[in-house]
Parts: structure tokens; sequence; C-alpha cells
């Protein structure tokens, strides 16, 4: 196997560093690693293999020589330097929404989609952290008995908006069990102790969140069904990792739970967790740093028809952003 010069665009945020972290976990085949990041962050150290690498400047004289390019730094700088990764030779695998509807644009989960990764022409679009669990548990389901209808609530910790966000749930933590006042700056209002029904812009048309709008259309691109009735309501949560999310879904064919429980428990990429009686159901204290989208509370819903419930956690920068990026690359390198 040849080894790749890889560069990571936000090689200092939780993505990115998780992203680094990952390909030296798995041992990806790495010959020059460039972690690349906003000016600010320039010339600070980043670790990759015992080794201290710089952080570099986002110029288009940096992807030179490139294979693959992993990328978590906004969509605006996305739209900025894909284009010179691309012009020198290189993949884009891109974590923000920049591309992720683009029809020219595949969107992939290793576990439901991998051939649409070898139609790219030159990104591949990474999807929503919500999105990537969720579809995983859903292309499981559809193939064995279709869906007709799926409804989402998320419960998303707050390292889905970064560092920042879960330095203000710290501080607003302490400062409440001190009886002291603190800052409302991250999140519009108090996160500690505290839901918040509203994750991203609304969308005037709609009424729905920009994080809602993105599992409805994602799931439906990634599945290859457009006409798929679901929909979401996307909740910010005062944990700290991982994302949960409870699922309602009316399937076109007739299912037992045990059914749906054996399914599952061999499908790639998912750990089944189900033995309420026991105490034993996905958790985010238990998913957190964990590889796998876990699933568990698997029961019939006896108010419609084919109607099932079920509860998905995982870990929302591990496999909900730089696992999955990672293991689009590792498609592409098998074949190559």
């Amino acid at each position: 196997m040849k080894d790749y010069v890889v560069a990571v665009v936000g090689a200092t945020g939780l993505v990115g560093t998780e992203m680094i972290s990952i390909l030296e976990q798995r041992n990806f085949p790495v010959l020059e690693l460039r972690p690349i990041a906003s000016d600010e962050s320039v010339g600070t150290i980043v670790g990759f293999r015992d080794e201290g690498l710089k952080v570099l400047p986002l110029r288009p004289g940096v992807f030179d020589n490139v294979d693959f390019v992993f990328s978590s730094a906004g969509a605006i700088v996305s739209r900025q330097f894909a284009p010179w990764a691309v012009e020198r030779g290189a993949v884009v695998i891109d974590n923000t929404r920049a591309f992720r509807m683009d029809p020219e644009v595949p969107l992939v989960v290793p576990e439901v989609n991998p051939g649409e990764a070898f139609k790219h022409k030159g990104i591949i679009a990474n999807p929503n952290c919500s999105t990537i669990q969720l579809v995983v548990v859903l292309d499981a389901i559809n193939r064995h008995w279709g869906l007709e209808r799926v409804v989402v609530s998320t419960y998303q910790s707050v390292s889905g908006k970064g560092k920042d966000a879960i330095e203000e749930l710290s501080r607003q933590t302490i400062a409440l069990f001190n009886q002291r006042p603190f800052d409302v700056m991250v999140f519009p209002h108090q996160i500690a102790f505290n839901l918040i029904p509203r994750i991203d812009e609304v969308d005037e048309a709609t009424g729905y969140t920009r994080e809602e709008l993105k599992v409805i259309n994602e799931s439906r691109k990634i599945m290859g069904l457009s006409d798929l009735r679901i929909t979401c309501t996307a909740v910010r949560v005062p944990t700290f990792a991982c994302h949960g999310e409870s699922v309602n879904i009316q399937t076109r064919k007739p299912f037992t739970p045990d059914e749906v429980r054996s399914v599952l428990s061999k499908a790639k990429g998912i750990e089944l967790v189900d033995q309420v009686d026991q105490d034993e159901y996905p958790m985010p204290v238990t998913a957190a740093t964990k590889d796998p989208v876990y699933v568990g509370r698997i029961r019939q819903d006896y108010s419609i028809q084919n109607g099932l419930n079920l509860w998905i956690v995982s870990d929302n920068i591990r496999k909900g952003a730089a696992l999955n990026a990672v293991q689009i690359a590792e498609l592409l390198i098998k074949k190559d």
C-alpha cells in the first residue's frame, strides 16, 4: 500500500484534532501530515506519531502534492480553498455544509452508500453529525422492511457547537453550583440545566431550523429516498459529548421487535444495547470516544400500523464527523 500526503484544515478545532488522532489510531498510511488552520493558530504545535508539527497557514500552495484534504473549518472557508486543492489533484473530504446538497458532490456514509464515494469530482461531503448516526440505523431497517415515515427528535450535546460551547456549559454549571453570576455568550440562553429547542438559524419559509432541515434533506440524499416522509425537531441539551436521537418509524412491511434487534445487531457500524430490564441502553457517558452507533429501547409503536420506536446515541465528534471522514478516505485507498 502506498503512503499519502494528507492535509487537515481546521487542525486545531475539536473535529480537526479528532481527525488527526483517528488517522494515527487507525494507522492510515500517512507519508506527510500538514496541519492547517487560521492565521491565529499558525505556528502552534500539533502532535502526530510522537512528532510536533507546526500549523501551516491556509494558502493555495499548502496543497501542492497533497493527496487527501480533511476539512472542518466552516462552510465559507471550504468554499474558498476546496477549488485550490482540487486543482492540485487532491481529494477533499469536507465536513461542512458547503457542498452537502450539491448534486455534483457525493454525500457519503460508508456503512450506507459506499459506492457514491467513487463518483466524486474532487470533493466528497461528510454529512451532518446527527444525520450520520441516524441513517446508519434507518438504512438497515429500510433494506428489510422499507420506510414509510420517520419522526426524529435530537438531543444534541454542546460539543456540536465547538470548544467555546463546552467551556460555556462548564462555566455556567460551576457558577450555578456556587450561586454566582455567569455570562450567556455562545448560546441564546443559559445552557446549564436547560434545554434549547433551536439549533442554528431558522428558515422563515418553513419554521424549521437549519439543523432540522439538514437531517431531513441529507437523509433523503444519502439513502436515495427523495420522497421519504421525514420530520425533525433538534434540541440542544446540557451534555458535553454525544448526540441522542429518539426515532419513531413507520415501516412498509410488518416486523417484530426481536426481528429488528436481530437485524441491527448484525448491521455494520451498529452496536445493540437493549436490555432495559437490566438498565442497559445507549447513553452519552458510555458512547463517548467510541466508534459505533449505539441503538436500544427498541419497541413497537402500537398507535400506528408497523410502528417502531428506538433510541440512538453516538459520539458526534467521532463517528459524527472525524471517523466518518477517515472511513471515506479508507474506501478510496482500498480501491487505489
